[in-house]
């Protein structure tokens, strides 16, 4: 029986890359002279270190540009408030990974309110869609594509 899987993954390499670039041109740039300004990464966050507030907005972009250009939908970045202290400013950036439990059911609710012929069942962080014509779930994912959800979605596993 044909199938699918609705995911929302990072290619964390890719991601890594993006902001080592971000790095590299905040270090050569003027406006970012001696600020200590830089982006870090932890497992599933990322910080931006910055003198200002503007400067951290200014980071953003930086940011952004290298992530698109890596392939990286920006949709999967969270920001947070910058908290600024002393001499510092800084802003967590939660990166989205994965569909949560609440999305994940929207997704299966959407699939069975438009009475297409497959099952949608929740595995995890992910949805699986079944069925038993391949056109059916293609039409399925132009349903998920049409509802433009605030995630990146990816379609993976298509089996025959």
């Amino acid at each position: 029986m044909p199938s699918f899987d609705v995911v929302s993954e990072i290619d964390q390499h890719e991601l890594t890359n993006a902001i080592d670039q971000a790095n590299k041109e905040i270090s050569n740039r003027f406006d970012f002279k001696e600020t200590d300004s830089r982006i870090e990464l932890t497992d599933k966050n990322l910080l931006i270190i910055s003198a200002s507030e503007f400067q951290v907005k200014q980071i953003h972009e930086i940011l952004e540009t290298k992530i698109v250009k890596r392939g990286i939908d920006i949709r999967c970045l969270d920001y947070d408030e910058i908290v600024e202290n002393n001499k510092e400013a800084r802003q967590a950036v939660a990166i989205k990974k994965g569909i949560d439990i609440e999305l994940a059911r929207k997704i299966v609710k959407m699939i069975k309110g438009r009475k297409l012929k497959v099952q949608a069942a929740i595995q995890g962080d992910q949805v699986r869609v079944t069925g038993k014509k391949r056109d059916d779930l293609q039409d399925t994912i132009a349903t998920i594509r049409e509802a433009k959800l605030n995630l990146p979605l990816q379609y993976i596993n298509f089996r025959d």
